[in-house]
């Protein structure tokens, strides 16, 4: 999933040193991109030094980390994000995601329960919250979440791919292949051999 970075920031504590941590952010972003995450890393602590209370800084060093595996590092990026700015549904939509990758899918939960109150038009979210429902053997709390994800955005290929999971999970061939069908002509290619394998 393409991170999103923020360079949003306190533009008076940005005038106060001359742009100066404007420019490690835009720097930091740049590195994040062309995948220098060490480097992207060092930028944002930077801006961090310089304002300490920037949760834009915060929230980007966790998603640079993150793509280090540094899941510990990132999660506690994003909780100081949270902290400064309780309201910011990325932080919480990716610590989320984090927790998904230390198999803390309660934790995860609770998470994107708070993304999906704050910003309740992310497909992405729901789409995460569907698949950790369905590491929990939540198959028809997971169901739900993805088809509201395919309804926010019908072309969501992985979103019809994993539903197609739960619906096989569940005994229901038939709507996993029809979901699976779908997942294939929207680029998901590899359900190809299985939608081969198990249906008409």
């Amino acid at each position: 999933m393409k991170n999103t970075l923020y360079t949003l920031a306190l533009l008076v504590s940005f005038s106060s040193f001359g742009q100066t941590a404007k420019e490690y952010l835009k720097s930091g972003n740049d590195k994040h991109y062309a995948k220098d995450y060490y480097g992207a890393i060092a930028d944002y602590t930077k801006v961090i030094e310089l304002v300490p209370d920037d949760a834009a800084a915060y929230y980007n060093r966790g998603n640079s980390k993150r793509k280090l595996k540094d899941y510990y590092g990132a999660i506690a990026d994003y909780t100081k994000a949270i902290e400064l700015e309780p309201y910011y549904a990325e932080a919480h939509h990716f610590r989320g995601i984090t927790k998904d990758f230390l198999k803390d899918y309660n934790g995860a939960l609770s998470d994107y329960n708070k993304s999906i109150e704050l910003d309740p038009n992310n497909a992405k979210a729901y789409y995460n919250r569907g698949r950790s429902k369905g590491e929990l053997k939540d198959y028809y709390g997971a169901i739900s979440d993805l088809t509201k994800a395919i309804e926010l955005d019908p072309y969501y290929g992985k979103a019809y791919y994993n539903r197609s999971v739960m619906k096989e999970n569940l005994g229901d061939l038939n709507g996993a292949c029809a979901d699976a069908k779908k997942a294939v002509r929207l680029g998901v290619t590899n359900e190809a051999e299985w939608v081969a394998n198990h249906c008409n």
